[in-house]
């Protein structure tokens, strides 16, 4: 229901849950069960029908047909909601791509007419091609297209990635199930307006801003897009660019909604998603409790107790402000990484490394000898090894 919800313009007339044994291979249901649900959505006027779980190409044509509606599977929706989110060019581009994926395998409820042949020269398909082959030769160039002009927007991500990497500002990345309060906490800290509403998928374009938090600490924030269960194989081949951040941060701070009645089922599906991705158990972590501010008191108390026993979880309220003091408090002891006196010896051609050096403002001390530069430094280790990754 609250996936419905989330895509604007649609008026739920009713849900069902629908007990299915055996998925069948033609109509999913059983005809007796098929037919009931004909009676139930021509009664009610109803136009469009979702399903929450697969469908087959050969299901939805077949269904479509049988109840005279528009149906879309779990993969189908989310695709919609996203197309609804997507703002910026590389979403817009990601979107199209994942959709035409999804839609080249559904060509066959497309096109009834597979005897349907047409003859024609060797660029536009030979004689005996037929017209769904024709359209998957379309959707194909097309998206070999979207592939090309995606390339150019990761090169373009990577350029600013890498001028990020000049400054000496640590990332911290806001993960989290969609829905969790992540765009909330984010406009908080950083004064921004992201989109944040109580509903799926708000925040689909991924958005970064300086901030200096109340403790002094200046970081660069990170909002990503929501995890899902059971996100489709399309979109998580299309939208691992945009959780790219997260593979650099230096803090991941994963928010979770506590009053929500299946908040455990959510963290598990997070933290196998992060795995997947490459983030590995090493990478400093913050578990956020949020939403306190809709628990009872008694629940409150508890979840507090629990979360006191941890260090890092903390128990908060992005909307009312309770709990982020300590929250701040820990995020600042984490990034304050350890620092360490060292002495380099850097031959005179060295110029971008010692200009790099100077840009992390962690130079105390320079004496020029006949050979080299001797500098005294004063850095962290995620400095001394990006330092030994640009002289290597």
């Amino acid at each position: 229901m609250a996936l419905a919800q989330a895509l604007p313009g649609l008026e739920l007339v009713d849900g069902l849950v629908v007990r299915l044994p055996k998925a069948l291979p033609g109509l999913l249901f059983g005809t007796g069960k098929a037919e009931e649900l004909r009676q139930l959505i021509e009664a009610a006027g109803i136009e469009l029908v979702l399903i929450d779980g697969p469908v087959t190409p050969v299901q939805q044509r077949n269904l479509e047909r049988a109840w005279k509606v528009k149906l879309l599977d779990r993969t189908g929706l989310i695709l919609e909601i996203f197309a609804d989110r997507a703002r910026t060019r590389e979403g817009v581009l990601q979107v199209e791509l994942a959709a035409l994926s999804y839609q080249r395998t559904r060509l066959v409820r497309a096109w009834t007419h597979l005897e349907r042949q047409r003859g024609g020269l060797g660029f536009v398909g030979g004689p005996g091609e037929t017209q769904i082959e024709a359209d998957r030769r379309a959707i194909d160039m097309q998206m070999v297209r979207l592939r090309r002009q995606l390339s150019k927007t990761v090169r373009t991500r990577e350029l600013h990635r890498a001028a990020r990497r000049k400054v000496p500002f640590p990332v911290v990345a806001l993960v989290g199930y969609t829905n969790a309060g992540k765009s909330t906490l984010f406009n908080r800290l950083t004064g921004a307006d992201v989109m944040a509403k109580d509903m799926l998928f708000a925040t689909l374009d991924p958005t970064m801003r300086a901030v200096c938090l109340p403790t002094g600490k200046d970081v660069i924030l990170s909002d990503t897009v929501g995890f899902i269960s059971d996100l489709p194989t399309q979109l998580i081949a299309a939208f691992r660019a945009t959780l790219e951040e997260v593979l650099e941060a230096d803090l991941i701070v994963h928010v979770r909604d506590i009053a929500h009645p299946e908040t455990e089922e959510q963290a598990r599906d997070v933290r196998k998603i992060l795995a997947d991705l490459g983030v590995d158990e090493t990478r400093a972590q913050i578990e956020l409790w949020n939403k306190a501010d809709l628990l009872e008191p008694e629940q409150q108390a508890g979840l507090a107790e629990r979360a006191a026993a941890r260090p890092d979880v903390f128990l908060t309220s992005a909307v009312t402000g309770q709990g982020l003091d300590a929250l701040f408090a820990a995020m600042t002891a984490r990034l304050d990484d350890h620092r360490t006196q060292e002495e380099i010896h850097l031959p005179h051609a060295a110029g971008r490394a010692r200009a790099w050096l100077y840009a992390q403002g962690v130079v105390e001390h320079e004496e020029m000898q006949a050979d080299a530069a001797v500098l005294q430094v004063n850095w962290t280790d995620r400095q001394r090894q990006e330092f030994r990754a640009l002289t290597r």
